[in-house]
């Protein structure tokens, strides 16, 4: 698959590839600005968007379940600390 690009844009896919978690966990933390902002169908858009961040940064399924119920933007900013601890 790489051997259709040059030996520079394969250097910056693989960069962008390893970089995915502290890609998606900035992501995360910009959705949760716009989740303290949104209301209605914005806000379900944006929920659906975490949820999905989430998922690929390996939240377990569960607790995503739980913090989209409970639908508290502090909660989601938690778990931005958390995954920002772990590096």
């Amino acid at each position: 698959m790489l051997e259709d690009y040059t030996p520079h844009q394969q250097k910056i896919i693989k960069r962008y590839y390893s970089n995915q978690d502290g890609i998606q966990g900035q992501r995360l933390a910009e959705l949760v600005s716009d989740l303290y902002l949104a209301e209605g169908k914005k806000r379900q858009r944006v929920w659906q968007s975490i949820a999905s961040a989430m998922r690929k940064l390996g939240v377990p399924q569960a607790r995503i379940d739980h913090l989209v119920k409970q639908d508290k933007p502090e909660l989601v900013a938690q778990v931005v600390k958390e995954l920002q601890g772990k590096k």
